[in-house]
């Protein structure tokens, strides 16, 4: 499973498709030019009894899009493992919760709050579903992840 989400999502969330959400994301605004990050959130349960399992599709993805930036996420912050990368210009934050999926909001929405980040700059990725916030993404992605 790890293989198809690195060879499916990776691309998808690299410069490229970054560089073109953030023209058509952003907000008009005629004083500010400073870029807001995009959250990538990837849901999951933390332990090894549910790792490569499709409970926690959302921490591969995590997982994969970070590997292919050549980061990882080791520092803790509001209860998730949390990295940082800035691609094409456009700052990338990922999440992964370490709450369990069902309290997974405690994280999500703190960071989202913290970050002062708009719904559409939030993106949720979880074993059932992509989660698109007020956003509207490219069709490729969406149809990628419900081929299979």
């Amino acid at each position: 499973m790890r293989a198809k989400l690195r060879m499916g999502f990776a691309p998808f969330l690299s410069k490229l498709y970054i560089s073109t959400c953030r023209t058509s994301s952003l907000p008009p605004s005629s004083s500010s030019s400073v870029i807001q990050p995009w959250l990538f959130i990837g849901l999951g349960n933390p332990g090894e009894k549910y790792q490569s399992t499709r409970h926690n599709v959302g921490f591969d993805m995590i997982d994969a899009f970070a590997e292919s930036q050549g980061i990882s996420l080791t520092t803790h912050h509001f209860k998730a493992l949390f990295g940082e990368v800035v691609v094409d210009g456009v700052p990338v934050l990922l999440a992964k919760p370490q709450t369990y999926i069902n309290l997974s909001g405690e994280s999500a929405g703190a960071l989202a709050a913290y970050y002062k980040l708009p719904l559409h700059r939030v993106i949720v990725v979880s074993a059932c579903f992509l989660i698109f916030i007020g956003a509207t993404l490219c069709g490729d992605l969406i149809s990628l992840f419900f081929e299979s």
